[in-house]
């Protein structure tokens, strides 16, 4: 069966954009296992099923919610439920994808040497990961959080971008690929709402720091974060993604 690549357009809306986008750059070749990394309840683990219905696809998820509506919703796919920090393979795939997951994991310069290791020759690592950490949205959260009564209960929980530079992962996968393929790509989305801008963007991390400083101060502890995105100029945030990908040689 000829993939066809517009026959995935439907799925992409906002939220999948970024990870159809990262399924279409990945190369036709003879795909027998495919590793999800970071599955949630399977969405693009069918999409992966759907494009190459021979492989075994398997949807490695550290939550037993996701993994539970995964099962039902996408039986096709084999489970996991393994967190992904201590995830440890027993065998190679000949594609590694993963879709805005790897920036919850910490020491990229091991984790990406160790992920293309699991991928076979003439295989492929495929990744997408935000990079919106300067934005004025996650900007807004990290002053907030460090400028309020809580701040002793939520410093911990503002922490330096997690993605690197290109060239970071680009002096990564070098050594160990023989074709590498980095971008980045800026989405802009029309939000709706009365509070349109504070449920769009959302740090990794902003819903741990919101819910400590519920707990400490109650539902204010979100107006000065709400006041900041009620802005003209924010009803249309960029959101960034970044895709270091690579084959292995």
């Amino acid at each position: 069966m000829v993939w066809d690549p517009q026959q995935y357009l439907k799925f992409s809306g906002h939220r999948l954009r970024p990870a159809v986008d990262l399924l279409m750059r990945v190369p036709d070749f003879a795909v027998r296992t495919i590793a999800d990394l970071g599955a949630g309840a399977g969405n693009v683990s069918k999409l992966l099923k759907d494009r190459w219905p021979a492989a075994t696809v398997t949807g490695v998820e550290g939550s037993a919610e996701m993994v539970g509506a995964g099962k039902k919703a996408a039986p096709e796919i084999e489970w996991l439920q393994q967190d992904l920090a201590s995830w440890r393979p027993g065998h190679s795939y000949d594609l590694i994808y993963s879709n805005a997951t790897l920036h919850w994991l910490s020491d990229h310069a091991v984790l990406f040497p160790a992920l293309m290791q699991k991928v076979e020759p003439g295989g492929t690592l495929a990744v997408q990961m935000p990079r919106n950490f300067t934005a004025p949205s996650h900007l807004l959260i990290a002053e907030t959080a460090l400028n309020g009564p809580w701040r002793s209960k939520v410093e911990h929980l503002v922490t330096p971008p997690p993605v690197g530079p290109p060239a970071f992962y680009h002096q990564l996968l070098a050594p160990l690929s023989e074709a590498i393929d980095i971008w980045e790509t800026e989405y802009l989305q029309v939000l709706q709402g009365e509070n349109r801008s504070r449920n769009g963007p959302r740090a990794p991390g902003s819903r741990a720091i919101w819910m400590s400083c519920k707990a400490r101060r109650g539902p204010r502890s979100r107006q000065p974060m709400a006041s900041g995105w009620r802005t003209p100029t924010r009803r249309i945030p960029p959101d960034r993604r970044y895709f270091p990908s690579g084959g292995c040689s």
